[in-house]
This record gives C-alpha cells, sequence and structure tokens, in this order.
C-alpha cells in the first residue's frame, strides 16, 4: 500500500507520495525513529517520524505499542481536546508502528542536505 509523506521543514511542509516498494521498506518502524530520506528522493536528508494516520483517520499515538487499534479513554492532547475540567472522552487510536494501515506519516527534518527540498521536489516533478 502506498503511503503519502508529510515532511514539515520550519514553517514549510511538503507532501510525498510513496509507492508500494519503497513503502515497504518504511513498515514496522515506530514514531520517534530516524529514516534516510534518499529513498523518497531527498539525498542527504534525514526525517524523523512523528506520527500518522491510518486509512479511517485513526491518529497514531507513541504510547500505544505495535500496530493495534483500541478504544483510550482520553483527558486531552492527541484528537480531543477538553472544555472543562476533568472532562474525558473515550477515542480510538491506532498504535506507535507503521503497517498497511497507514495512509499518513508525518515527518520533521532532522538533518538537512546540500539542497533544498524545494529544488529537489522540483527537479523530481520536471523528469
Amino acid at each position: 500500500m502506498a503511503f503519502k509523506l508529510v515532511i514539515s521543514e520550519g514553517a514549510k511542509s511538503h507532501q510525498v507520495d510513496v509507492d508500494d516498494a519503497q513503502s515497504k521498506k518504511l513498515n514496522g518502524l515506530k514514531i520517534g525513529e530516524e529514516i534516510d530520506a534518499s529513498l523518497v528522493g531527498l539525498d542527504g536528508y534525514k526525517l524523523k517520524i512523528t506520527g500518522g494516520s491510518d486509512k479511517n483517520g485513526f491518529p497514531m499515538k507513541k504510547d500505544v505499542d505495535g500496530q493495534r487499534k483500541i478504544r483510550s479513554l482520553l483527558s486531552g492532547g492527541l484528537g480531543f481536546e477538553p472544555k472543562r475540567d476533568g472532562q474525558r472522552r473515550r477515542k480510538t487510536i491506532r498504535g506507535n508502528t507503521v503497517s498497511d494501515n497507514i495512509v499518513q506519516i508525518n515527518t520533521i527534518v532532522t538533518e538537512k542536505g546540500s539542497k533544498s527540498i524545494d529544488e529537489l521536489l522540483g527537479a523530481e516533478e520536471a523528469e
């Protein structure tokens, strides 16, 4: 299954489609791990996985191990903003491991390459 890789660099973000062959290399990675961005055409860049969402729109949460989907009682944070003190809500969330059910992976740039992301992605689209 193909992913959408969202790369955040400061105030800018870029979206890159990752095909099936490259997406197999991302399976099994967890939130917080770093990957080499050369697999999506960004030579010299390193990306850190910060989250994502599955095909039903449920967000990944760092605290939940594995690829499972659970209904958790939340008091704030990921996907729920309480309106008053003590308010809690049961929400469905996804585990911290990338699997075939994940369709979007959010990343941030931890190490920059020699060229900017705009140049590298622009050159890739022109081909």
